[in-house]
Protein backbone atom coordinates (compact mmCIF):
# COMPACT_ATOMS: atom_id res chain seq x y z
CA UNK A 1 0.00 0.00 0.00
CA UNK A 2 2.96 2.60 1.15
CA UNK A 3 4.32 1.84 -2.43
CA UNK A 4 1.24 3.37 -4.24
CA UNK A 5 0.79 6.40 -1.88
CA UNK A 6 4.96 7.23 -2.24
CA UNK A 7 4.81 7.03 -5.94
CA UNK A 8 1.85 9.33 -7.03
CA UNK A 9 3.11 12.16 -4.25
CA UNK A 10 3.62 15.47 -5.82
CA UNK A 11 3.66 18.63 -3.00
CA UNK A 12 4.69 22.34 -3.14
CA UNK A 13 7.21 23.70 -0.97
CA UNK A 14 10.19 26.10 1.01
CA UNK A 15 14.02 28.24 2.61
CA UNK A 16 17.05 30.49 3.82
CA UNK A 17 20.68 30.39 4.29
CA UNK A 18 22.25 30.36 7.57
CA UNK A 19 24.98 27.88 8.44
CA UNK A 20 25.07 25.73 12.10
CA UNK A 21 26.75 26.79 14.91
CA UNK A 22 30.33 25.01 15.10
CA UNK A 23 29.30 23.69 18.17
CA UNK A 24 26.41 21.93 16.68
CA UNK A 25 28.85 20.68 13.90
CA UNK A 26 28.66 17.50 14.87
CA UNK A 27 27.80 13.71 14.07
CA UNK A 28 24.77 12.38 16.17
CA UNK A 29 24.23 9.31 17.62
CA UNK A 30 20.49 10.28 18.98
CA UNK A 31 18.51 10.85 15.68
CA UNK A 32 15.31 10.85 17.52
CA UNK A 33 14.61 11.53 21.60
CA UNK A 34 11.35 11.05 22.10
CA UNK A 35 9.75 14.01 24.81
CA UNK A 36 6.28 13.17 26.43
CA UNK A 37 5.88 15.35 29.35
CA UNK A 38 8.84 14.88 32.06
CA UNK A 39 9.90 11.81 30.22
CA UNK A 40 13.16 11.44 27.68
CA UNK A 41 13.81 8.01 25.84
CA UNK A 42 16.36 8.40 23.03
CA UNK A 43 16.48 5.69 20.03
CA UNK A 44 20.27 5.49 19.13
CA UNK A 45 21.76 5.25 15.91
CA UNK A 46 23.07 1.10 16.50
CA UNK A 47 18.90 0.55 17.51
CA UNK A 48 17.54 2.21 13.84
CA UNK A 49 20.64 0.78 11.92
CA UNK A 50 19.20 -3.28 13.24
CA UNK A 51 15.70 -2.38 12.59
CA UNK A 52 16.48 -1.10 9.41
CA UNK A 53 18.65 -4.24 8.06
CA UNK A 54 16.81 -6.81 10.43
CA UNK A 55 13.17 -5.69 10.91
CA UNK A 56 14.24 -6.27 14.47
CA UNK A 57 12.73 -3.89 17.03
CA UNK A 58 15.28 -3.92 20.39
CA UNK A 59 14.20 -0.05 21.46
CA UNK A 60 11.03 0.59 23.31
CA UNK A 61 11.06 4.36 21.90
CA UNK A 62 11.14 3.07 18.60
CA UNK A 63 8.48 0.19 19.65
CA UNK A 64 6.32 2.94 20.43
CA UNK A 65 6.84 4.73 17.45
CA UNK A 66 6.31 2.16 15.07
CA UNK A 67 2.95 1.71 17.24
CA UNK A 68 1.54 5.26 16.75
CA UNK A 69 3.00 5.43 13.13
CA UNK A 70 -0.21 4.26 11.16
CA UNK A 71 2.20 1.83 9.31
CA UNK A 72 2.86 -2.19 10.28
CA UNK A 73 6.56 -2.37 11.25
CA UNK A 74 7.56 -3.89 7.40
CA UNK A 75 5.77 -0.52 5.79
CA UNK A 76 7.69 1.90 7.87
CA UNK A 77 10.90 -0.50 7.30
CA UNK A 78 10.56 -0.22 3.64
CA UNK A 79 9.05 3.35 3.62
CA UNK A 80 12.74 4.47 5.47
CA UNK A 81 15.05 2.62 3.15
CA UNK A 82 13.44 3.15 -0.50
CA UNK A 83 15.71 5.95 -1.91
CA UNK A 84 14.52 8.42 -4.65
CA UNK A 85 16.48 9.76 -7.74
CA UNK A 86 17.49 13.40 -6.92
CA UNK A 87 20.03 15.95 -8.38
CA UNK A 88 21.96 17.46 -5.21
CA UNK A 89 21.80 21.29 -7.02
CA UNK A 90 18.59 20.57 -7.72
CA UNK A 91 17.52 19.78 -4.38
CA UNK A 92 19.85 22.80 -3.04
CA UNK A 93 18.13 25.24 -5.05
CA UNK A 94 15.32 24.12 -3.61
CA UNK A 95 16.37 24.11 -0.23
CA UNK A 96 17.90 27.13 -0.56
CA UNK A 97 14.83 29.13 -2.13
CA UNK A 98 12.27 31.43 0.39
CA UNK A 99 9.44 28.31 -0.52
CA UNK A 100 11.95 26.01 0.95
CA UNK A 101 12.56 27.63 3.94
CA UNK A 102 9.00 27.81 4.49
CA UNK A 103 8.75 24.00 3.79
CA UNK A 104 11.84 23.36 6.26
CA UNK A 105 10.15 25.19 9.09
CA UNK A 106 6.84 23.63 8.49
CA UNK A 107 8.69 20.14 8.57
CA UNK A 108 10.54 20.93 12.10
CA UNK A 109 7.30 21.94 13.76
CA UNK A 110 7.85 19.42 16.53
CA UNK A 111 11.29 17.70 15.46
CA UNK A 112 14.30 19.62 15.80
CA UNK A 113 17.62 20.10 17.62
CA UNK A 114 17.58 18.83 21.33
CA UNK A 115 19.75 21.84 22.50
CA UNK A 116 18.74 24.85 20.57
CA UNK A 117 14.85 23.71 19.21
CA UNK A 118 13.78 25.64 16.21
CA UNK A 119 16.76 28.09 16.29
CA UNK A 120 18.62 25.87 13.83
CA UNK A 121 15.92 23.54 12.70
CA UNK A 122 15.88 24.13 9.27
CA UNK A 123 19.69 24.53 8.92
CA UNK A 124 19.78 20.79 10.57
CA UNK A 125 17.21 18.92 8.14
CA UNK A 126 19.07 20.83 5.06
CA UNK A 127 22.33 20.05 5.90
CA UNK A 128 20.99 16.39 5.79
CA UNK A 129 19.18 16.55 3.16
CA UNK A 130 21.54 18.06 1.04
CA UNK A 131 24.54 15.65 2.92
CA UNK A 132 22.44 12.54 1.86
CA UNK A 133 22.08 13.82 -2.04
CA UNK A 134 25.52 14.30 -2.96
CA UNK A 135 25.25 10.59 -4.17
CA UNK A 136 22.18 11.20 -6.63
CA UNK A 137 19.74 9.65 -4.11
CA UNK A 138 18.14 10.68 -0.90
CA UNK A 139 16.12 7.82 1.72
CA UNK A 140 14.44 8.69 4.90
CA UNK A 141 17.52 6.41 6.67
CA UNK A 142 19.86 8.58 4.57
CA UNK A 143 18.79 12.10 5.91
CA UNK A 144 18.55 10.47 9.72
CA UNK A 145 22.04 9.14 9.26
CA UNK A 146 23.34 12.71 7.97
CA UNK A 147 21.72 14.18 10.71
CA UNK A 148 24.74 17.02 12.05
CA UNK A 149 22.90 17.57 16.16
CA UNK A 150 20.40 15.03 17.93
CA UNK A 151 17.13 15.57 17.24
CA UNK A 152 13.99 15.58 19.67
CA UNK A 153 10.11 15.24 18.88
CA UNK A 154 8.89 17.29 21.38
CA UNK A 155 5.64 17.36 22.88
CA UNK A 156 5.11 19.70 26.24
CA UNK A 157 4.50 22.43 28.13
CA UNK A 158 1.74 22.57 25.82
CA UNK A 159 3.93 24.77 23.56
CA UNK A 160 5.16 21.93 21.08
CA UNK A 161 2.27 18.89 20.61
CA UNK A 162 4.78 16.09 19.18
CA UNK A 163 2.75 16.15 15.92
CA UNK A 164 4.68 16.85 12.02
CA UNK A 165 3.14 17.97 9.23
CA UNK A 166 3.26 15.10 6.94
CA UNK A 167 4.38 16.29 3.22
CA UNK A 168 2.36 13.79 1.69
CA UNK A 169 -1.24 16.06 1.83
CA UNK A 170 -4.25 13.97 0.87
CA UNK A 171 -1.90 10.51 0.42
CA UNK A 172 -1.80 10.22 3.96
CA UNK A 173 -4.72 8.35 6.45
CA UNK A 174 -5.62 8.97 9.63
CA UNK A 175 -4.47 11.35 12.35
CA UNK A 176 -1.29 8.64 12.71
CA UNK A 177 -0.38 9.02 9.36
CA UNK A 178 -0.81 12.65 9.07
CA UNK A 179 1.22 13.70 11.84
CA UNK A 180 3.48 10.90 13.62
CA UNK A 181 7.69 11.48 13.14
CA UNK A 182 7.91 7.58 11.47
CA UNK A 183 5.06 8.15 8.87
CA UNK A 184 7.05 11.73 8.23
CA UNK A 185 10.41 10.21 7.78
CA UNK A 186 8.59 7.95 5.66
CA UNK A 187 7.28 10.84 2.70
CA UNK A 188 9.84 13.27 3.58
CA UNK A 189 12.46 12.14 0.45
CA UNK A 190 9.32 11.76 -1.91
CA UNK A 191 8.49 15.51 -1.04
CA UNK A 192 12.56 16.98 -1.94
CA UNK A 193 12.24 14.29 -4.94
CA UNK A 194 9.58 16.22 -6.36
CA UNK A 195 10.30 20.06 -5.57
CA UNK A 196 13.80 19.52 -6.71
CA UNK A 197 14.82 22.90 -8.95
CA UNK A 198 16.11 21.45 -12.46
CA UNK A 199 17.29 24.05 -14.58
CA UNK A 200 15.37 24.34 -17.62
CA UNK A 201 16.63 22.50 -20.86
CA UNK A 202 17.50 24.45 -23.29
CA UNK A 203 15.51 24.50 -26.59
CA UNK A 204 17.84 22.95 -29.66
CA UNK A 205 15.93 24.47 -32.43
CA UNK A 206 17.23 22.80 -36.16
CA UNK A 207 17.59 25.11 -38.93
CA UNK A 208 17.51 24.66 -42.94
CA UNK A 209 20.70 26.22 -44.07
CA UNK A 210 20.94 26.03 -48.17
CA UNK A 211 23.50 24.70 -49.68
CA UNK A 212 25.80 27.55 -51.48
CA UNK A 213 25.20 27.86 -55.24
CA UNK A 214 27.41 26.19 -57.30
CA UNK A 215 30.11 28.14 -58.76
CA UNK A 216 29.86 28.64 -62.11
CA UNK A 217 32.55 27.88 -64.78
CA UNK A 218 34.21 31.09 -66.11
CA UNK A 219 34.57 31.21 -69.59
CA UNK A 220 37.75 30.36 -70.81
CA UNK A 221 39.95 32.70 -73.07
CA UNK A 222 41.34 31.32 -76.21
CA UNK A 223 44.71 32.57 -77.35
CA UNK A 224 45.93 32.11 -80.86
CA UNK A 225 49.23 30.67 -81.74
CA UNK A 226 50.69 33.47 -82.67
Amino acid sequence: MIKHLLAGLVVGSALTASALPASAAVDNDLPIRWNTGGAVWSTNTEAMTTFLETGEVTDRGLRGGLDGSGWSDEEVREGLTKTYDVDMIGVSRFLYSDEGVRFLKNQTTSYFPYHSKTEYSVQALRSAIIADARDGSISSAGIMANLPVDMRLADFCGTYTGAQNVCAEGQCQGEAQCTSLLSWYVFLPACIQANQVTPPVAEVRRTTVAPAPMAQPQPQIIRGLW
